[in-house]
């Protein structure tokens, strides 16, 4: 375990928003590379206010060269013993008043996508899809294993994201990202009872249904699905998390704006109906997201 970390050197994200429980919740992320880097990615910031990012189109290329990646272990791999750490600080300074949501980085196709090149792996899902099988078990290894770390942490839910998987459809989808998700939930479930949330960025209209079949118990959406189809897509039992644009709205718009988009929106939750809602943020904040928006955010849920 790293001792006496310097949390001041990551990049941590912290987004709190009130559940029914009376809680606040609490989420603990740096960037959508911290599972790569521990793989073997390069990894540097392009400039003093951007998140961690791969240096090159991956650095995997044959079934051959997946026997360079060594077994996961989290507690000692590039930055991730450092967001243990950080989850583990979090959770004792909160404790249980706070549902604490560790992101456990990136779905197995992410990864794929991260280690071996977003390009290739897109065409060699056809060319040559053992390889990017066999890939996409290793990288499901390394999912299981922070989720699992995180879990021993003190995380209450286990969040991880598959947005290179909205690019290809949903048959592709079926074929390759789903199977990889639902071995990784599979996985956490039988050895935690943390809660288990996917998302996808972007339009994953299509892909709803499927992602329903992973294990999620809570699926987050972004702003580019429509709340009402998602509630017909998804059934009752998984929860929603979403979906407010974080840059039309969030960002661009003044408070006035943010809380009547999200009572518009916590409308259209009780019209449906639908029980099992957190109203967020449909993605990522932007840096520059004013302070006030976030403040309208949470009051719209109090009124």
């Amino acid at each position: 375990m790293v001792k006496n970390v310097e949390l001041a050197s990551i990049d941590l994200r912290y987004e709190t928003y009130r559940i029914r429980d009376n809680r606040d919740e609490a989420r603990l992320s740096a960037d959508t590379w911290v599972t790569a880097e521990a793989m073997g990615a390069t990894v540097s910031a392009p400039g003093p206010d951007e998140p961690y990012a791969g240096r090159s189109e991956g650095f995997v290329h044959s079934a051959r060269e997946l026997h360079a990646i060594p077994d996961p272990d989290p507690f000692s791999q590039g930055r991730q013993p450092i967001l243990l750490e950080a989850l583990r600080l979090v959770k004792q300074a909160l404790g249980d008043q706070v549902f604490v949501v560790g992101c456990f980085d990136q779905s197995p196709f992410s990864l794929a996508c991260a280690v071996g090149g977003i390009s290739e792996i897109m065409v060699r899902t056809i060319e040559d899809s053992q390889y990017v099988q066999a890939l996409l078990a290793r990288c499901a290894d390394y999912a299981i294993a922070y989720g699992l770390a995180m879990a021993q942490c003190g995380a209450d839910m286990l969040s991880t994201g598959d947005s290179p998987a909205g690019l290809i459809g949903p048959e592709l989808y079926r074929s390759f990202s789903l199977p990889a998700e639902q071995r990784v939930f599979q996985a956490l479930r039988k050895s935690t009872d943390c809660k288990l949330s996917l998302h996808i960025c972007g339009n994953a209209t299509e892909l709803l249904p499927h992602m329903a079949t992973s294990g999620a118990d809570v699926l987050e959406f972004d702003s580019l699905v429509r709340f009402r189809q998602a509630c017909r897509l998804v059934p009752e039992g998984i929860g929603l998390w979403g979906n407010i644009d974080p840059v039309g709205i969030l960002l661009q718009a003044d408070a006035q704006g943010v809380e009547r988009e999200a009572l518009a929106l916590l409308r259209e939750v009780s019209a449906c109906p639908r029980q099992r809602f957190v109203l967020s943020s449909g993605c990522t904040l932007a840096p520059a997201t004013p302070e006030e928006n976030l403040r309208a955010l949470i009051r719209s849920v109090r009124v």
